[in-house]
């Protein structure tokens, strides 16, 4: 049987644009295939993997197909489709792999690219074609849209497709693979300068009440471009009658009037809530995948609690989209702006923004990456990209791939007033706590001699000092001459916490944090 490539049937039947050459398809999961532009009440066959499974078209020509659950396949096969009884006019798609899809969504540092990491080393050995990534878009939407504005194919991992991946997609795809023996597809879904509300479906507004007010302003702004639409509505059917009149006539016909754009889509009245969901995420939600590495936060860094709330909304109904727990493992900010003297933290840039990611690491099947050591106080996009996705992979690793290792940094837990000291207690020891050093992308190493730094306390006068911190077993203690009675410690609570140095002996680095709300 003869099958033509997409692109050349005849027929006008068609896959959503997530579906390409060389794509990597959830394993192990119900593989949903789903398309468009059929003929109403057309019955479409789906072949692949020695399974087909035919679905009806309906009134908008969309389908759907469920294919039984697959096990990881490397070896490249063809999916088709095609109109029952017209299986020479089938829309094929080639080189299909079947393993862990990986959705990397964010900002600018998840979109950012492995050709500007000045990592000409790891471009030329890039000869992995069993990761594979669908390059960077972006589409701001007004309304939820049913596909993906934009058709691209997935790349092969190479070093001539390399530089165009994701650099932290990369660097997790490349610890991932090898281990988990699986093809590892990255299905970029980030965009520049954009807030967690960009991301945030409806439902992320309307069922929770922090958020609620959000969701009512976006809904204000509509109904106010709607209200402007309907009192130009005589204006346009005034301009309508004359160029009617002016085109029978032959005549020049006047500038048609400038009507408002709708506010998630018009720069001029732009008001971005929802509008990376509606454009980017609701066309993904049946397309099968493993789970959700995120980094984003720099457009929301002066916030804590209400970043807290927006980002468990996100998670919760994303995963209730996609019907199943996503794993969410998230990029704490980096270090950036200027360092300081000031105890009190002086620029706290991102340093709250920082504290809520540190809170939603409670929400269950999360992790954090902390990189506070990699960043750089000029460049709010440091070049490290390798770093932050080793660690990323670190979780993947241990919670989803049954590796046995310390996944994350030390995180504070807790602490016990001890005479004139705190004591302050961390999940995520590991093999230990130590002082360490981190020197560009080479491994932290344990810096003997030198004392901890980027330690404060207060007492009940809320001013803050440094104070003395050491190691005692897995818990620090900290102490300051000029607060013998202290209540409240902070440790790397600033901008750029440059030369905060607790480790523990797995090489991460501890989360800032903060035990006071002033």
């Amino acid at each position: 049987m003869a099958w033509a490539l997409a692109g050349a049937a005849p027929a006008q039947l068609r896959l959503a644009n997530v579906f390409a050459d060389h794509m990597v398809l959830q394993r192990d999961q119900p593989l949903h295939v789903f398309g468009f532009d059929g003929k109403p009440g057309e019955a479409v066959v789906v072949r692949f993997a020695e399974q087909e499974v035919t679905a009806v078209c309906g009134n908008d020509g969309a389908f759907a197909a469920v294919l039984a659950p697959l096990a990881a396949s490397g070896s490249g096969r063809a999916l088709s489709v095609h109109v029952a009884g017209q299986a020479g006019e089938a829309v094929t798609i080639r080189d299909v792999l079947v393993g862990d899809v990986w959705l990397c969504s964010g900002q600018s540092n998840m979109a950012y690219g492995l050709g500007g990491c000045e990592a000409p080393d790891d471009i030329a050995a890039a000869n992995l074609s069993q990761i594979r990534f669908r390059p960077y878009f972006e589409h701001f939407a007004g309304e939820p849209q049913v596909d993906l504005r934009d058709a691209q194919r997935w790349q092969v991992m190479s070093p001539q497709a390399a530089p165009n991946c994701t650099a932290v997609g990369f660097y997790f795809a490349r610890a991932v693979q090898p281990v988990a023996d699986v093809p590892i597809g990255l299905l970029t879904c980030s965009v520049g300068g954009t807030e967690i509300e960009c991301w945030m479906p409806p439902s992320a507004f309307a069922n929770y009440p922090a958020n609620r007010a959000i969701g009512a302003e976006r809904d204000r702004r509509i109904a106010e471009w709607q209200r402007a639409l309907a009192a130009a509505v005589p204006e346009v059917e005034a301009w309508t009658k004359a160029a009617k009149a002016a085109a029978a006539k032959g005549e020049w016909i006047p500038p048609a009037p400038v009507l408002p754009g709708h506010p998630n889509e018009d720069r001029a009245h732009w008001h971005r809530t929802q509008s990376l969901y509606n454009g980017m995420v609701h066309p993904l939600i049946r397309f099968g995948i493993r789970g959700v590495l995120w980094y984003q936060g720099e457009n929301n860094g002066n916030e804590q609690r209400s970043y807290a709330d927006k980002f468990a909304a996100l998670v919760a109904e994303w995963r209730t989209l996609w019907g199943r727990e996503l794993p969410f493992y998230a990029v704490q900010l980096a270090n950036w702006g200027r360092a300081t003297d000031d105890p009190a933290g002086g620029d706290l840039g991102f340093a709250r923004c920082r504290m809520a990611q540190l809170l939603c690491t409670t929400i269950p099947k999360t992790g954090m990456a902390v990189t506070i050591d990699i960043g750089d106080a000029v460049d709010i996009h440091p070049h490290n990209k390798a770093d932050v996705g080793l660690r990323l992979a670190r979780w993947a690793l241990q919670s989803e791939y049954g590796q046995s290792l310390e996944p994350s940094g030390p995180l504070y837990a807790s602490y016990a007033r001890d005479g004139a000291a705190l004591r302050v207690h961390f999940a995520h020891v590991g093999q230990g706590l130590m002082v360490g050093r981190k020197d560009g992308r080479k491994p932290v190493i344990e810096a003997t001699g030198e004392a901890l730094r980027g330690f404060a306390v207060a007492g009940a006068d809320k001013k803050w000092h440094w104070a003395e911190a050491q190691i005692d077993g897995d818990t620090i203690v900290v102490r300051a001459a000029a607060v013998p009675e202290p209540v409240a410690v902070r440790y790397a609570f600033t901008a750029n916490p440059a030369g905060c140095n607790l480790y523990n002996r797995d090489g991460l680095p501890a989360s800032p944090f903060r035990s006071d709300d002033w």
